[in-house]
């Protein structure tokens, strides 16, 4: 096998999309989001691609201004769940919040899905950016937590959730027959865990998995995000408007995981893009605009609201300066919204142009197959990805990657023709993690 770095792909099943108006576009099926056939057709599609994995986002809360795709979608684990049984050789990555959930219930769902599929399973990391998240949550938990406090506690669901996995070593369950005897007792480790936010005794009632436990996502980019993502992560899930903000994200992340004494090779980047792709630069264009001109200016602010802890921009005027918000923002999707003002008032931009911006925005990856290619093939080379989460901005958008992109990329030899291992840490090139006590034996 060829030591060359290689592209590492992922396609995001997103229903109706992330567009607010794109379920309007004739050739969107209306009720994707809660379809498993088209689900299903997007999960193949991604696997006869040779993608790396199929991702699924999720939140917490909605409300009457949320995108459609929001309202009304599937929850991570149950469909992938299901895709696994339709699929044989892709990761399967879902969101899942450690704000609002319960580490010995994810851990157990996560080792489920991971036996499930033989090994593909992968569990993006999030906090919950959402403050209105607490309203729908019966936890002792009254008001949704600053953004310090939602990173500790997620670096401490992730102690957890690590041991719990290592409940019981590779060989615990002997299940021999004839002797009688089921598992090694020595083989198996209760966690007792006692910190600032969680106590769980454990072991967890599942064993290790294929590829040892589940792969670990990251998505936040703030500095608390980046320093989860060194430490933790095997994958961080990104985006970046320019090449040259990627290569500065990657080289900062990296270095903050050689300083852990981690192996930065180890530590996969994949920042998110949604390629429109044409025959022609026309073609291409005529594509994009066929989306954004679905978008109305009054749901364009209710898109751009989401991201501000849902709130009404109707009350100021469109064409006067972006509206000084202060610090609202900070404790929901805080490095989005804070590059959201500094754009707006380095460029001098209206409230307007800011919505319109965010809710269709005009990608650097469109254009026709060959530029698309080479654009993927800059950034990766460049240092500016480990490859790509590839959303569908468009209609068709990921059958268009797979059939015209794709191909490209494999003739230049930087994408994988076969899929070289099973699981998804074979994917993504990441080694598999030794269980802690069998660890100790061996040192001894």
């Amino acid at each position: 096998m060829s030591n060359q770095r290689k592209l590492k792909f992922g396609a995001i099943i997103h229903g109706v999309g992330g567009n607010i108006a794109g379920w309007r576009h004739p050739k969107v099926q209306a009720d994707s989001s809660v379809s498993l056939e088209f689900y299903t057709e997007q999960a193949q599609r991604a696997e006869e691609g040779k993608f790396d994995l199929i991702f699924i986002a999720d939140g917490l809360h909605i409300n009457e201004k949320s995108i459609p795709h929001f309202l009304n979608r599937f929850e991570p684990l149950t469909i992938l769940s299901a895709l696994a049984a339709v699929t044989s050789k892709i990761g399967l990555v879902g969101t899942l919040s450690t704000s609002y959930s319960e580490p010995f219930n994810v851990a157990r769902q996560f080792a489920s899905l991971d036996h499930i599929s033989h090994g593909r399973a992968g569990w993006n990391v999030v906090t919950s950016p959402l403050e209105k998240s607490a309203l729908n949550f019966s936890k002792t938990i009254e008001e949704h937590p600053d953004h310090a406090k939602r990173y500790r506690i997620a670096s401490e669901y992730l102690e957890v959730a690590k041991g719990l996995w290592d409940s019981w070593e590779d060989d615990a369950f002997v299940r021999n027959k004839e002797t009688g005897v089921f598992f090694d007792p020595d083989k198996l480790h209760p966690l007792n865990h006692r910190g600032e936010f969680f106590k769980v005794q454990g072991p967890l009632n599942i064993g290790r998995s294929k590829q040892g436990r589940p792969v670990i996502f990251q998505a936040g980019s703030s500095e608390a995000g980046k320093d989860l993502a060194a430490r933790e992560a095997d994958a961080i899930f990104t985006g970046h408007p320019s090449l040259e903000q990627a290569q500065a994200f990657y080289q900062d992340v990296k270095n903050r995981s050689s300083a852990l004494g981690r192996n930065a090779e180890e530590l996969v980047i994949l920042p998110g893009i949604s390629p429109i792709i044409g025959k022609t630069e026309e073609e291409a264009e005529r594509k994009y605009q066929e989306v954004a001109n679905l978008v109305s200016i009054d749901k364009a602010l209710d898109y751009l609201g989401r991201y501000f802890e849902h709130h009404d921009f109707s009350q100021y005027p469109l064409d006067e300066p972006f509206p000084d918000l202060g610090d609202l923002g900070k404790n929901s999707f805080q490095s989005h919204t804070n590059r959201i003002k500094k754009d707006a008032k380095e460029k001098n931009l209206t409230l307007r142009q800011v919505a319109l911006k965010e809710t269709t925005p005009r990608p650097a990856f469109i254009g026709t197959p060959e530029k698309v290619a080479d654009l993927i093939q800059e950034w990766f080379e460049g240092k500016g990805a480990d490859g790509f989460i590839i959303g569908s901005g468009v209609p068709n958008g990921l059958n268009d990657f797979v059939e015209f992109v794709v191909p490209i990329l494999q003739k230049r030899g930087l994408f994988r023709t076969e899929y070289e291992g099973d699981t998804l840490r074979d994917h993504l090139g990441i080694p598999f993690p030794e269980n802690r006590y069998a660890k100790k034996v061996i040192s001894r």
